[in-house]
């Protein structure tokens, strides 16, 4: 597995693992909720970030993180290839590479929330909406 910078003409694979990935464990999400988000992570959140993706051995991309200001704004494995450490690989490079040491997490999201607690976050506040104002509260955490 290779970390690389991505091209922006990768978005629109990313943005299909976005979704099936988020399909898989953003269940506490409504579809109007996932049509709203789908064109605005496209157009605007991917260039606001600084993205890195996980590529296999064939050049595939199997996920992929984003980070801001120090901030994990985004990882997303392709639900066929979790499990396999890509999440933690992502998250080792981009805290090491990218300076990455806070993430939010939505509370109703469990398994992403499990994650960060095992790989070293601790949760350090709490919002009850998320950054779109919708009543999805978001933890805070840190390293």
């Amino acid at each position: 597995m290779n970390i690389e910078i991505v091209e922006k003409s990768d978005h629109l694979k990313l943005i299909e693992i976005w979704e099936s990935s988020v399909r898989a464990t953003h269940d506490f999400l409504a579809e109007d909720d996932i049509k709203e988000l789908k064109p605005l992570i496209l157009e605007q959140y991917f260039d606001a970030v600084d993205l890195r993706c996980a590529k296999n051995a064939h050049g595939e991309i199997q996920g992929f993180c984003g980070v801001h200001d120090g901030n994990i704004e985004m990882l997303f494995i392709s639900p066929d290839a979790r499990g396999k450490g890509i999440g933690v690989m992502l998250s080792a490079h981009t805290i090491k590479e990218q300076g990455a040491s806070k993430v939010d997490v939505n509370e109703q999201n469990e398994q992403a929330l499990g994650f960060y607690q095992h790989i070293g976050f601790k949760v350090i506040g709490r919002s009850p909406v998320d950054g779109q104002g919708k009543p999805y509260p978001l933890l805070h955490m840190a390293l």
